[in-house]
């Protein structure tokens, strides 16, 4: 059985090598390179790659900054009513707002990225706006307003994935 399958890779190699040594190259003309408009279209599908990347990474990162809001929001609301843990309650709310900040310098930017980018249009318009209202979130968290900052930031994931969707 051994000396079968041994037969048989020697002679799928064999033909494959004979294969190759039968092409025969042309050097008489020189070969025309490919026009540009699919080196473009390359070009545009690894910039659509970029843009894919860049807004599931950033899903990913809300997700995960919304998991760890909501056990924040409600220790606050929690230990905002006693007086004694005010001090670490105004640290940690305005870590949160810092973070809700961060976040919408991030969603600016992928805003500015779908705005220039060609081809993505539809997208763009999907995406309008998120800035805006992650800075909404962050004056709800600044007016103790936790459910309702939390909401926002779930619709802007929400819409980041609707997006992400739409691209496929």
């Amino acid at each position: 059985m051994k000396t079968f399958i041994a037969a048989a890779i020697a002679c799928m190699l064999l033909t494959f090598s004979a294969s190759a040594q039968t092409r025969t190259r042309r050097t008489s003309a020189p070969q025309k390179r490919r026009t540009t408009s699919k080196q473009s279209s390359r070009l545009d599908a690894t910039r659509f790659n970029a843009q894919r990347l860049e807004i599931a990474g950033l899903s990913k990162d809300l997700t995960r900054f919304l998991y760890l809001y909501g056990r924040l929001s409600k220790d606050l609301e929690l230990t905002g009513a006693q007086a004694e843990s005010a001090d670490a309650a105004n640290k940690t709310k305005s870590g949160l707002v810092d973070s809700v900040h961060a976040m919408r310098d991030r969603l600016d930017q992928l805003e500015s990225h779908f705005r220039f980018a060609q081809g993505l249009e539809h997208q763009y318009q999907m995406l309008q706006g998120v800035s805006g209202r992650a800075d909404e979130a962050a004056q709800s968290v600044s007016s103790n307003q936790y459910d309702r900052a939390g909401r926002i930031l779930l619709d802007i994931a929400t819409q980041l994935t609707d997006v992400l969707l739409e691209m496929q």
